[in-house]
């Protein structure tokens, strides 16, 4: 298990991404995969930095590894509760752009490029862990 610790910032996700790019390359995940894994991650935090702390200071942890079959990447924060996946819409591509809600579209488009999602909230931090199969099946 690897892990990182890093300031809630814009500036920080950089580091997000090379985080995802070393767990990636030592799983031996596909391009495809590792793009998704980093896609997801990015978005997921950059979520944290723009609407969890709103601009205020705050930290962002992460810790990743893989089993057998799975690439997993833990995002934890301080922030006030909010679980990604709870009230996502789908994209509605039949109304136009200028009608559509802004936001929500990063982040279904970072939990469904994931193979797996989960959140939690327990003991004053929210907890999502990104799971990426090793070997895909479809």
């Amino acid at each position: 298990m690897t892990a990182l610790r890093i300031a809630a910032a814009l500036t920080s996700l950089d580091e997000v991404a090379h985080f995802c790019h070393e767990l990636a390359e030592r799983a031996g995940l596909s391009p495809e995969a590792a793009y998704r894994l980093r896609l997801a991650a990015d978005e997921l935090a950059t979520n944290v930095v723009m609407h969890g702390y709103r601009g205020g200071e705050g930290e962002l942890r992460l810790a990743g590894g893989t089993d057998e079959d799975i690439v997993w990447i833990r995002l934890e924060d301080d922030a006030p509760p909010f679980d990604p996946a709870a009230g996502r819409k789908p994209p509605t591509p039949d109304v136009p752009l200028a009608k559509r809600p802004i936001g929500g579209l990063g982040i279904h488009l970072a939990i469904t490029a994931l193979d797996d999602f989960s959140y939690r909230y327990a003991d004053g931090h929210n907890r999502s862990t990104l799971v990426i199969r090793r070997h895909r099946t479809e």
